[in-house]
């Protein structure tokens, strides 16, 4: 399973294993640009980042627009808590 244990601005450490840990390690690795479902199609997103924020951290949404068969708005997350990667959560 995978597991990732990051530090907060404060020094205190959190730990998430699973579908968060997949969830946060992709926010971490897109920095500043965030993350959407189209880039990283995974299920439930939004319940991850969900319980990402019920654990403290922030995130931001942007709605975008998008084309082809299915138009619409698709949700851009980013992660606006600085975080240190102390340990897992390899890509």
């Amino acid at each position: 399973s995978t597991t990732i244990k990051i530090r907060l601005p404060d020094g205190s450490q959190q730990s998430f294993a699973g579908r968060e840990a997949w969830t946060l390690r992709r926010l971490v690795d897109a920095g500043p640009r965030g993350v959407t479902t189209i880039d990283h199609p995974a299920p439930r997103w939004s319940h991850y980042v969900f319980k990402l924020r019920k654990a403290g951290l922030a995130i931001s949404t942007d709605y975008e627009p998008h084309r082809g068969d299915f138009p619409g708005n698709h949700g851009r997350y980013r992660l606006e808590t600085p975080v240190t990667v102390v340990e897992g959560g390899a890509s």
